[in-house]
């Protein structure tokens, strides 16, 4: 009697990338900083908002507010051709999007550029893009799936220099942050890991409001004192700028956005987000954004 066998899968383009992010996250040394915050008065005014708010989009402009002070939350470590520190002079987030794609949940990164300087209307509008539009249509998506099916040496070549060499184009290629959470499903990553110097978490929204982040960073290039001090920062930041902005949303619900300055009107093309009909010699180069920057002042101990 012949034993029942199973069936071999190929593995996919997207699912490689994954693969080799998880062989560059492997070399970081990194370590998470938590701190437990209260977000229930937050929480009651985004319920208001229409559209309504999600908290990665809240959470994204808070973590890039607080880097345009401290560009530590900015910076990478550059090994070669000698060892050295970039910062980059503004912030690029990199989300994590799940998507259906060839009958397989697939992961895709998207970025966000300069949220600091966008409206929450705009990046939030952007996230829907991201998880809405077509595929094939989004050219961050197009190139990662055009890497996923290059040989695997050719890839990791591809990682390492990306990675290890300059500054500008890693930050273009990889983004200076990103942002991961299971809270929407009731869980919590305790300690996810990735290539970038910093990696915000949250957990679940507990009813009375209390919700646990954390920044997980590179020991190399960051200490747990200054990071411990900067999730003070980003609550202090929710607490103002971000509610003052929620509560204009609530107060005037699809009316008039905040934006006001070409800064902000141009931040929201400076994602990728391919509205054109796919053109399969579309340039995927991502376009350099402006060295502008704007910076608040606000109590750091």
């Amino acid at each position: 009697m012949h034993d029942d066998r199973g069936i071999y899968t190929p593995v996919s383009a997207s699912r490689r990338i994954i693969m080799d992010l998880m062989h560059e996250a492997r070399q970081v040394p990194s370590i998470p900083v938590q701190r437990t915050i209260n977000l229930k008065d937050l929480d009651s005014i985004r319920r208001l908002t229409d559209p309504r708010i999600s908290w990665f989009a809240i959470f994204m402009k808070a973590f890039a507010v607080v880097a345009e002070d401290y560009p530590q939350l900015r910076r990478s470590l550059i090994r070669y051709p000698w060892t050295r520190f970039y910062d980059h002079p503004i912030s690029i987030c990199s989300v994590a999007i799940e998507r259906q794609f060839e009958n397989e949940p697939c992961l895709f990164f998207a970025h966000f550029r300069a949220p600091e300087k966008q409206t929450l209307v705009e990046i939030q509008d952007s996230l829907k893009r991201y998880k809405e539009l077509p595929i094939l249509s989004l050219g961050m998506y197009r190139r990662a799936l055009s890497i996923g099916r290059l040989p695997t040496l050719l890839r990791r070549i591809l990682w390492w220099s990306s990675l290890n060499f300059s500054g500008i184009k890693r930050a273009k290629r990889m983004g200076t942050f990103g942002i991961t959470s299971y809270g929407a499903l009731g869980a919590e990553s305790l300690h996810p890991i990735s290539p970038l110097t910093c990696t915000f978490n949250f957990g679940p929204i507990s009813p009375d409001g209390t919700v646990s982040i954390k920044i997980i960073y590179d020991h190399r290039t960051l200490d747990g004192s200054e990071v411990a001090r900067r999730l003070k920062n980003i609550e202090e930041v929710l607490m103002t700028l971000v509610r003052d902005e929620l509560l204009h949303l609530a107060s005037y619900p699809s009316g008039p956005k905040t934006t006001s300055s070409p800064d902000l009107i141009n931040a929201s093309t400076r994602q990728d987000l391919s509205h054109e009909i796919f053109n399969p010699n579309h340039d995927l180069t991502i376009k350099p954004a402006s060295q502008k920057t704007h910076r608040l002042s606000f109590e750091t101990d």
